[in-house]
C-alpha cells in the first residue's frame, strides 16, 4: 500500500497513473505519521511537490528511524542539487520530477523491490555478505575496463545482484563503455559519508537495463577525484557488499590510495596483462608490490588478454617472468573493439564468441568457484575465513 502526502486534494488523481489504485492520499504530516505507525501494510510514502522541502526531509528522517524498510520518494517541480543532497541525507530513496509520471512509476517499482529485499534480509537473520572483486593492471590499454564491465554484466545477467564501481576517479570509462548517462557518481557519496546505507547507495547508481547491472560511475570532473576521501571509498564498498552478491571494482593503472583501499577489502584480485614487454614488466612489479604490502597470494587471478597474438611472446614466457600461473587466456578478437565502440557488452552481444567464452570461464570457474561456500564434513556451513590484515596497517 502507498501513501501520498500532498496538501492538494487533486494530487492523488494527478498521480493516479504513476502510483496505482492502491494509494491513500493524506494532507498533513501528522496524519501520515499516524498512518505509518498504525498500519504496517504501508510500504511506500510518496511526498508531493507541494510539501515544503524542510517538512518533507523532517518526516523522512523520522520515518527512517521508525520504519527503516519503508520507502520514501520525493516529488519536486524542479530537481536541483541542493534539494537532492538534503533529501538523500534525510533518508529519501529517490527524488523525481513531479511532471514525469513514468519516472515516478519506475522509482516506485524500484523502491518496492528494495523494500522486499530489506524485509527478506530481516526475516533471514544473519545474511552472507557479497564479494568484492577488484580488477587491476599497472599498465593502461590492456583491456581492463572491458574485462571489468563484461565480468559484471555476465554476473548480473546470470541473476546475481551485481554492482560495478568505476574507481578510475579521474578518467573512468565504464559509463561510456555501457552507453550509460549517469547523473550521480562516486563523488555524490562524499556528502553522505558516515551515513551511507542501501537507500543512499541506490540513489547514486544507474542501472544497465540489458543486464540488470547496477553501476556507480566515476565523476565527470577529473578534479573531483582529489575531493573523494579514501574512507568514503572503504565505507561505500563495505555497504555495497551487504546488499549485492558481487561488487566488481574497475581501477586506474596505478596503486592510488583509493585502489589500495579497494584491494584491502577485496576477496579476489584480478590482475590483467597482454603479450608485450611493458605490460609483463608492470605485472611483475604489481605482483612484487602486492607481496610487499601483504596482499594474499591466493586471492589473485591472473588473466592474459589477447593471449594468441603473434608478437614473439608466448603465455608460457609470461608465466616464467611473473612466476605465477595464468588462470585464463583471453583470445584476440576484432569484435571486442567493435563492441566497445557501440557501447555493448560482448558477453551479451556475441555470447558464443571465444572472447565471451573466456570471460565466462573467468567468472564461472574462478571468481564464483573461489567464493562458493563448501559445507563442512558434518554438513554445516564452513566457518568464515579469518579476517585479513589491513594493507594500511603500519603505513604512513
Amino acid at each position: 500500500m502507498n501513501i501520498l502526502w500532498d496538501p492538494d486534494p487533486t494530487a492523488v488523481e494527478r498521480y493516479r497513473f504513476a502510483l496505482g489504485a492502491n494509494t491513500q492520499a493524506l494532507d498533513s504530516s501528522g496524519m501520515v505519521s499516524r498512518a505509518i505507525h498504525d498500519n504496517p501494510q504501508i510500504q511506500q510514502l510518496v511526498i508531493g511537490a507541494d510539501v515544503p522541502l524542510d517538512q518533507a526531509c523532517q518526516l523522512a528522517e523520522t520515518t527512517r528511524l521508525e520504519r527503516p524498510e519503508l520507502g520514501v520518494i520525493l516529488l519536486r517541480t524542479r530537481v536541483d542539487v541542493t534539494a537532492l543532497s538534503q533529501a538523500l541525507r534525510a533518508g529519501v530513496r529517490e527524488v523525481v520530477s513531479a511532471d514525469d509520471h513514468t519516472a515516478i512509476a519506475d522509482a516506485l517499482r524500484r523502491s518496492r523491490d528494495l523494500t522486499s529485499k530489506l524485509a527478506g534480509h530481516a526475516a533471514g537473520g544473519n545474511v552472507k555478505e557479497g564479494r568484492v572483486v577488484t580488477v587491476f593492471s599497472a599498465k593502461g590499454g590492456v583491456g581492463k575496463t572491458t574485462l571489468s564491465t563484461n565480468t559484471a554484466v555476465h554476473l548480473a545477467h546470470s541473476g546475481l545482484r551485481t554492482l560495478l564501481v568505476d574507481l578510475d576517479l579521474s578518467f573512468g570509462d565504464v559509463a561510456i563503455s555501457l552507453q550509460l548517462v549517469p547523473t550521480q557518481s562516486v563523488y555524490d557519496a562524499v556528502s553522505m559519508s558516515g551515513h551511507l546505507d542501501e537507500d543512499a547507495l541506490r540513489s547514486i547508481v544507474v542501472t544497465h537495463e540489458e543486464s540488470g547491472l547496477d553501476v556507480l560511475c566515476a565523476p565527470n570532473d577529473p578534479g573531483d577525484a582529489d575531493r573523494i576521501p579514501v574512507p568514503t571509498v572503504t565505507e561505500l564498498l563495505k555497504i555495497a557488499r551487504r546488499y549485492y552478491d558481487y561488487v566488481i571494482v574497475d581501477t586506474p593503472p596505478s596503486f592510488t590510495e583509493h585502489v589500495l583501499a579497494a584491494i584491502d577489502i577485496s576477496d579476489s584480485l584480478v590482475l590483467i596483462a597482454t603479450l608485450d614487454i611493458p605490460a609483463v614488466k608492470n605485472l611483475r612489479v604489481a605482483i612484487d608490490t602486492l607481496d610487499m604490502i601483504g596482499s594474499p597470494k591466493d586471492a589473485r587471478i591472473i588473466v592474459l588478454n589477447r593471449a594468441d597474438a603473434k608478437v614473439g611472446l608466448r603465455p608460457e614466457d609470461v608465466e616464467a617472468a611473473i612466476k605465477t600461473p595464468i588462470a585464463v587466456n583471453i583470445p584476440n578478437s576484432l569484435t571486442v573493439p567493435a563492441s566497445v565502440n557501440r557501447g555493448v557488452a560482448i558477453v551479451l552481444d556475441e555470447p558464443k564468441a571465444a572472447v565471451a567464452a573466456a570471460i565466462k570461464t573467468l567468472v564461472d570457474s574462478h571468481i564464483r568457484t573461489a567464493h562458493a561456500e563448501e559445507p563442512s564434513a558434518d554438513g554445516s556451513p564452513a566457518p568464515a575465513p579469518a579476517p585479513r590484515k589491513s594493507l594500511f596497517r603500519g603505513r604512513k
